[in-house]
């Protein structure tokens, strides 16, 4: 490709990304838009939320995302009787020790599935938020690190409101995106059945990416440049958020070096070593919209947090480009 520059080796992560893609897609039909977005998250080593109707994929995604990276992976399913202690774990005592002894949590492991993440109690999901962001957990005034890489993908449906417990905002700002997948088209629905008649494809995924690789894939998308005055494009972005007439919260700062994060890995996977402002825009609403906050008047008129941005994308100047490395 012309455009890659030559001090970064992305022929070789670039097929690697295409396997990755290629696999989810034996059990994800006609999602290839949801599955590019989880993977640019686990460039990025950010946290996800799913949030769609029941039945359309959002679990089978994250089992299949699991498959195919071989790495450790736990399900969590989330109740109302959840404790804090039985996510992160619990310090027993050992008699033959006379000490205790820290018993780790599912969270203890690369890939989290947070199942029905908003059926728990609002004290269960506080126990994640250090985990999210701090990517350790304390338990008993000792501090464990969590292992390396860590992502959690929890699902939840936005329509069902009865036994849930809405997500506070400071934990939607920890997640890193939105995804909604839909309902498929007629046509991939036809084939997801014809796949699925006999036996399920989850059932025989294999690995096609090893942890030691993804984490050199991550690091290498840290390095993709991001001209100066695309930062400055990002943050007028985001005040536009923060003063438009429909919001009681904006973008925070965490949500602009999240968007940051999400261009660079939407320009490495596909294959540049430089944001474009293409890739920006690609990724404003899975990465702000759900940390906007409307007013009510907002959401009884049947307002989005994406209209809002897209009237900023409409509305703030996209600069030129000064400097492309490799170009």
């Amino acid at each position: 490709m012309s455009s890659l520059s030559h001090s970064m080796p992305f022929e070789e992560p670039l097929l690697q990304l295409e396997r990755v893609i290629a696999n989810i897609e034996k059990v994800m039909v006609g999602k290839r838009r949801p599955v590019e977005l989880v993977l640019t998250s686990l460039l990025c080593g950010g946290h996800v939320l799913l949030e769609d109707v029941p039945g359309v994929g959002k679990t089978i995604l994250v089992k299949a995302l699991a498959k195919t990276v071989d790495a450790g992976f736990r399900r969590i399913q989330f109740t109302p009787d959840l404790l804090p202690s039985d996510v992160t774990g619990v310090s027993v005592y050992n008699r033959g020790l006379s000490a205790f002894q820290f018993r780790p949590g599912p969270l203890f492991t690369n890939i989290v599935l947070a199942d029905e993440l908003n059926r728990t109690s609002p004290k269960t999901q506080a126990a994640l938020l250090e985990a999210m962001e701090e990517r350790h957990v304390t338990v008993d005034g000792e501090t464990y690190p969590l292992p390396r890489p860590f992502l959690i993908l929890a699902t939840q449906n936005p329509l069902d409101h009865a036994g849930t417990y809405q997500l506070p905002e400071a934990q939607l700002d920890r997640f890193f995106m939105r995804i909604r997948l839909g309902y498929p088209d007629r046509g991939h629905e036809v084939e997801m059945m014809g796949r699925m008649q006999e036996t399920s494809p989850l059932d025989t995924l294999k690995p096609v990416l090893m942890v030691e690789e993804l984490q050199v894939l991550q690091r290498q998308v840290r390095h993709v440049h991001v001209d100066e005055s695309l930062k400055e494009y990002m943050v007028e972005l985001a005040a536009a958020t923060r003063k438009h007439k429909d919001a009681v919260l904006g973008a925070s700062p965490r949500a602009v070096l999240a968007l940051m994060l999400a261009a660079q890995g939407t320009a490495y996977r596909k294959g540049r070593s430089y944001v474009v402002p293409d890739d920006i825009k690609d990724m404003l609403e899975p990465v702000l919209a759900h940390r906007i906050l409307l007013t009510q008047e907002a959401r009884m008129a049947g307002r989005v947090s994406e209209l809002i941005l897209r009237q900023a994308i409409a509305e703030v100047p996209v600069p030129g480009l000064r400097y492309a490395p490799g170009s």
